[in-house]
C-alpha cells in the first residue's frame, strides 16, 4: 500500500512524512509518522471476499519461523564510526522480493534474505553514514537511502539509489546519488510520492520546492514564494495543496497540478481569530480544517459547501490515515484508532484494539493493500491477561466492521517454531536461528511490516531483532 513518505526527525501530527536533517530527538518518539503508511495505499482487488477469507486462514495459521539479527558485534559495518556498531531497536522495516530490510535507530541498516536466511550486507557505505530512512521505489526496483554524516555534523540530508539486484548480490556501494544539486540542510526535506510517482525537495537555504519524477529523478518544476508555510502532496491523484501563511482571518490556500505545477484552484477559508489552527488536510475534493477549542471543518472545494463536527465528537487526533479508496479515514488517538466518512461519521471503532505504542508509533501498523485490514501491535486484552512477561499481541482487524478477525499472540496454539522444540537444532528450519521465545519475540516490538506477497509479518524490537512470523 504505497502512498507518499515525508520523513522528519520526529513525528509530525497530520501530515506526510518527511526526511528532514534535523537531528534525531533522543526521547522514545519514533522518527516515523503515520503517513508511512499510506505508500502502502491504492490497490483495489476483485473477488474481496475470497480474498479475505483466505488471508485470515494464512493468519490463523501463522507462527514465529525466523530471526535476523541487525546488530554488528565485530562493527563491520561502519569500524570506523563505532556508535553505530551498538545494539539499538528497530524502528523501520522495509521488504522487497525476497529481501527484508531493517533500520535500527543507530543509522544502521541492514538487508536480509528471506531465502537463504542470510545477511546479505549492511547499506551503510561511508564511514559515518548515518540511515535515516528507507524508501523501496517499485518504479525503477530500487531501494532510496536518505542519510545524514558524521562529516558535516549531520546537517545535511544525502539520497542514493541502489538497485535491489546489487543489494541481492552484497553490492549496496553499487548505487549513485539523487538530488546531488540541492542543499538538504535543516529545515530542508525530501519527501517520496509513489501514488502520484513523485518526488518533493525543499531547499531552506533558498526557500525553494521542487519537484521530480521518481522513475528517473528528472526536475518537473520548482515553486518559489516565501509565503508558502506548508506543501501537502500525496492524499490525492494529481494534485497538491498550498497553504500560505495565514492573516488574521483568513489562510490562503492553492490546489496545484502535480504533474506541471499549474494552479487549478486558488481561495481562502475563513478562520476564527486568534485560534490556533491545529490542522489542514486535504482528500480529494475535502479539506479538514480544525483550530483550537473549535468544531472540525469539512468543506467540499467543488462547490464551497461547508459543514461542521461537533468538537465534542470529534477530537483533534494526533495523525490521520486516508483510504480513498473507500472514501473514509482513520484518526488515531489515545491509543485507539477510529475510522470516519466525510459526512464527518465515526463508522468503525475497533473491538479488542488498543494499540500499544502511546505516541502513534505507526511503524507498528500495516493497512492491506485492500484497505480493508489493519495489522497492529496491541496491548494484551482482558482475555489475554495471563500472558507472559510484557508481551503484547499483532491484531488483525477488519476496517470496515472493527473486528478482530485473527490475533497472533503468546496463547495461541499455532506458534511454536517448530515440532523439534527449537528450531536450530531442527532439520527441517536448518538456516532458521531462532533463539528467541514467542513470548519475547512479541515484547517491546517497535517496527511491523506486512509482505502480502509472501503472507509474513516482519517484527523488529528494542534488541535490535527482526522476527518473521509464517505459514
Amino acid at each position: 500500500m504505497e502512498v507518499g513518505r515525508r520523513i522528519s526527525a520526529s513525528p509530525r501530527p497530520c501530515s506526510v512524512r518527511r526526511v528532514s536533517a534535523k537531528k534525531r530527538p533522543r526521547a522514545d518518539a519514533s522518527v516515523n509518522s503515520v503517513k508511512k503508511l499510506q505508500r502502502r495505499e491504492i490497490c483495489s482487488k476483485r473477488d474481496r471476499a475470497f480474498s479475505m477469507s483466505n488471508a485470515l486462514e494464512g493468519f490463523r495459521n501463522m507462527r514465529l519461523t525466523d530471526e535476523y539479527d541487525s546488530h554488528d558485534p565485530k562493527g563491520q559495518c561502519l569500524s570506523e564510526f563505532p556508535l553505530l556498531s551498538k545494539r539499538a531497536k528497530i524502528i523501520e522495516i522495509v521488504s522487497a522480493h525476497d529481501i527484508v530490510f531493517a533500520l535500527a535507530y543507530s543509522g544502521v541498516c541492514a538487508a536480509f534474505c528471506r531465502e537463504t536466511n542470510e545477511r546479505l550486507c549492511f547499506l551503510n557505505v561511508s564511514p559515518g553514514e548515518v540511515v535515516r530512512s528507507l524508501f523501496y521505489n517499485k518504479n525503477n526496483d530500487s531501494l532510496i537511502t536518505v542519510s545524514v554524516y558524521s562529516s558535516d555534523s549531520f546537517s545535511s540530508l544525502k539520497c542514493r539509489s541502489t538497485r535491489i539486484e546489487y543489494i541481492r548480490r552484497g553490492k549496496p556501494d553499487a548505487g549513485f546519488a539523487l538530488f546531488e544539486s540541492e542543499s538538504l540542510k535543516w529545515p530542508g526535506f525530501v519527501e517520496f510520492d509513489d501514488v502520484n510517482g513523485k518526488v518533493l525537495t525543499y531547499s531552506a537555504q533558498d526557500s525553494i520546492y521542487k519537484v521530480f519524477d521518481l522513475k528517473n529523478y528528472t526536475m518537473l518544476y520548482s515553486i518559489s514564494d516565501k509565503h508558502v508555510q506548508e506543501i501537502k502532496i500525496s492524499y490525492s491523484p494529481g494534485i497538491m495543496l498550498l497553504i500560505f501563511n495565514r492573516a488574521s482571518s483568513h489562510v490562503p490556500l492553492k490546489i496545484l497540478s502535480i504533474e506541471d505545477g499549474t494552479v487549478l484552484k486558488s481561495f481562502n477559508h475563513l478562520l476564527h481569530r486568534n485560534k490556533k489552527v491545529e490542522f489542514i488536510e486535504q482528500f480529494n475534493e475535502k479539506l479538514l480544517v480544525k483550530q483550537e477549542n473549535e468544531n472540525l471543518q469539512i468543506l467540499d472545494v467543488r462547490n464551497t459547501e461547508l459543514m461542521e463536527v461537533s468538537k465534542t465528537e470529534f477530537m483533534t487526533p494526533s495523525a490521520f490515515i486516508f483510504l480513498y479508496e473507500n472514501q473514509l479515514f482513520l484518526t488515531f488517538r489515545n491509543r485507539t484508532v477510529s475510522v470516519w466518512n466525510f459526512r464527518g461519521e465515526r463508522v468503525t471503532s475497533f473491538e479488542d484494539h488498543m494499540l500499544w505504542h502511546p505516541d502513534c508509533n505507526t511503524n507498528n501498523i500495516y493497512i492491506t493493500c485492500d484497505q480493508d485490514l489493519i495489522i497492529s501491535y496491541c496491548k494484551a486484552s482482558s482475555e489475554d491477561h495471563w500472558a507472559e512477561g510484557n508481551a503484547g499481541s499483532i491484531n488483525i482487524s477488519n476496517i470496515l466492521t472493527g473486528k478482530c478477525l485473527a490475533k497472533i499472540n503468546t496463547t495461541n496454539h499455532h506458534l511454536k517454531v517448530d515440532d523439534c522444540g527449537s528450531s536450530a537444532n531442527c532439520s527441517k528450519h536448518k538456516y532458521s536461528r531462532v533463539r528467541s521465545t514467542v513470548t519475547e519475540a512479541l515484547e517491546d516490538i517497535t517496527a511491523l511490516f506486512y509482505d502480502e506477497e509472501r503472507n509474513e509479518i516482519y517484527t523488529g524490537n528494542r534488541h535490535g531483532l527482526v522476527h518473521v512470523w509464517s505459514n
